[in-house]
């Protein structure tokens, strides 16, 4: 683990700090959800969608060419803390899906500086604000080997789209279904679980947060609780529970508009893991129409095997995985936690 050994003292006492600043202001429920689940899967219409690609809930807004950098850490099973960086970007281009034109994102998930699964994900806002999660083609990379994770879409083998994020979200609205796709054993499920919360992250403080607790049928006892401002998406994600889990914390680190380069670099990304989707999903993507670009954009030349994974696959010079850069990162995280946690007493006194 690169890095890990010089950075493990200066982490713990960051996330300390992080967590106990936010436990003065937040108060999660103790247990997960327990309720009987009324249903596998949402109503879903699809003449409802007159404006799909039109994504301006103000709680999951998918603007085309921005992208959000979260940083934090994920738990080992030897109670070691491993960085761990996801770089998520809306891009410009659309895709039908059984009817329905979604916008392709793209998401980019970094283990200790190395590009460990990135993945294409697809979602639409119908006429009552409502953000749909249609599916998602995710690669596991490990040893120079590119293994599909999980791969589902909307109208295929029995999948069916889910909520990513309610127009109207309410506390004390049942649990709902965030996409239902037996094959692959996706089964997960949210709850609105808190609204009116403050918290601060690196990318800046928020108040009027939505707290919303995610969990799934195959990690029963085990949540994945995510806090999300107006006008940016999530910005926290934490855990809780007992059950066996993917333990991680990250904090929303950047929000930026990428530059036309940028922009052409993360489509060629996304268009060769839908190139790839089609040999290694022949039962699912292999059936769907491309993805389509916006108008005067030209198609850049895919590989005919898709090429590698499109991005670096460590952090860089500058990235999560030089030891140096990680260790100025956490001791400016540390000087903003310490920061945070003395603002959040006086302002919640």
């Amino acid at each position: 683990m690169r890095g890990l050994h010089i950075i493990s003292l200066a982490s713990a006492l960051f996330l300390m700090i992080s967590t106990a600043a936010d436990a003065a202001a937040l108060h999660p429920a103790a247990s997960p959800m327990s309720e009987t689940l009324a249903q596998d899967y949402e109503d879903f219409n699809p003449n409802n969608f007159d404006h799909p690609t039109q994504i301006d809930n103000p709680w999951l807004p998918f603007t085309p060419g921005r992208q959000l950098t979260y940083d934090g850490f994920t738990v080992e099973d030897d109670g070691s803390l491993l960085p761990h960086r996801v770089v998520r970007s809306a891009t410009d281009m659309t895709k039908v899906i059984n009817g329905v034109r979604t916008v392709v994102g793209w998401d980019a998930d970094y283990s200790d500086g190395v590009l460990k699964e990135s993945e294409l994900v697809f979602r639409a806002q119908d006429n009552d604000g409502n953000v749909w999660h249609f599916g998602e083609y995710p690669e596991v990379y490990e040893e120079g080997t590119i293994t599909p994770n999980q791969v589902w879409l909307h109208g295929f083998e029995d999948a069916h789209a889910g909520i990513a994020m309610w127009g109207n979200p309410q506390v004390g609205t049942p649990s709902y279904s965030e996409g239902w796709a037996p094959a692959v054993d996706w089964t997960d499920r949210g709850k609105i679980d808190q609204v009116g919360q403050k918290t601060c992250v690196p990318a800046g403080c928020y108040d009027d947060v939505l707290v919303i607790a995610e969990s799934s049928r195959t990690e029963p006892n085990a949540e994945q609780i995510k806090y999300y401002a107006r006008g940016v998406g999530y910005v926290r994600i934490g855990w809780r529970g007992t059950g066996p889990q993917s333990k991680e914390t990250l904090e929303l680190t950047s929000v930026k508009l990428l530059s036309a380069a940028e922009l052409a670099q993360v489509r060629a990304t996304a268009l060769a893991l839908e190139q790839r989707s089609y040999q290694n999903s022949p039962t699912v993507f292999a059936l769907t129409t491309p993805i389509e670009l916006p108008p005067g954009v030209s198609r850049p030349v895919i590989p005919s095997d898709g090429g590698a994974p499109g991005m670096p696959r460590t952090g860089g010079s500058g990235g999560p995985g030089n030891p140096w850069v990680v260790i100025g990162f956490m001791l400016g995280l540390l000087g903003a936690a310490a920061g945070m946690a003395l603002r959040r007493r006086a302002e919640w006194r």
